[in-house]
């Protein structure tokens, strides 16, 4: 059985390429789709029987994303919260991962596991607690109410992803330093901290792309057209009996470069955040 071919096609080199080209298929091909309904007029995209591809490629969607609704404002409240809560998240995992690898704390079994148990809540069950608690502070309709609780969203994964990292740190190099007159904090920043540039710039990414398409909280925190990010402002688009899909497609694809430029920028280190992490030395 072992020997037969069809064992030796399905366990061998065919069935990875296979599997591999299923997922890229299966992720590539939506934003292709999207990206040639964004070139398609609204009679060609109704036409029957389908095309596949744009008869005369327009880029006229484009230009009426950004008159129909102000979609550059919508891009700058996204990328200003996604980046402040990045920050935050970052800074706050860092010490949180540090203090988890490095301190003899009692109960690190019990942190992680609780850790990665709040990691499992849905957002829809945290979205009338979160409501609350901004209100009690006053801060709906500003851009604290989406920094913060993306930030504690995101901190989980990404202080599990930094202690994986700190961990195959050697300590020596902190001990080294902090007798030359660093303080733990310093060797925490000086050395650590880039040496796990990897794992911090991979938690750094999740927390953007998180926080980039957050729909949920952003749409129940900020009532405020000034105030609408890339992912619900992208609903105005249609009216009551009216679905532009082209311009709708058209501003997805905006919506969608960014993050793609950033992810192309920084692949190396997140890939190498994704398979190192993981090792311990």
């Amino acid at each position: 059985m072992a020997d037969s071919p069809i064992f030796g096609l399905l366990s061998g080199r065919p069935l990875r390429l296979i599997v591999a080209a299923i997922l890229l298929i299966n992720g590539l091909f939506p934003a292709l789709w999207i990206l040639l309904t964004s070139l398609k007029t609204d009679a060609e995209l109704t036409r029957t029987p389908i095309t596949w591809l744009p008869h005369a490629p327009t880029l006229s969607n484009y230009a009426t994303a950004f008159s129909d609704q102000p979609l550059h404002l919508f891009l700058f409240n996204s990328f200003m919260v996604a980046l402040l809560s990045t920050v935050l998240t970052l800074f706050v995992s860092v010490l949180a991962a540090y203090a988890i690898a490095r301190l003899n704390l009692r109960y690190r079994g019990v942190i992680l596991s609780a850790i990665v148990a709040v990691s499992t809540f849905p957002l829809v069950t945290l979205l009338v607690p979160l409501f609350e608690t901004m209100r009690a502070l006053s801060l709906l309709n500003t851009w604290a109410a989406l920094i913060l609780p993306y930030a504690v969203l995101s901190l989980p994964v990404c202080t599990l992803i930094l202690v994986s990292f700190f961990e195959t740190i050697p300590r020596d190099l902190e001990n080294a330093a902090m007798i030359d007159g660093c303080t733990r904090i310093g060797a925490l920043f000086r050395i650590v901290v880039p040496l796990a540039a990897p794992g911090v710039f991979t938690a750094g990414i999740l927390a953007f792309v998180n926080a980039w398409d957050e729909f949920l909280l952003a749409l129940s925190f900020n009532s405020s057209p000034q105030l609408r990010t890339l992912p619900v402002g992208i609903q105005m688009y249609q009216g009551e009996f009216t679905f532009p899909w082209p311009v709708i497609s058209a501003a997805l694809i905006v919506g969608i470069v960014p993050v793609a430029i950033l992810i192309v920028i920084f692949q190396e280190r997140v890939v190498a955040g994704l398979t190192t992490g993981g090792v311990k030395g």
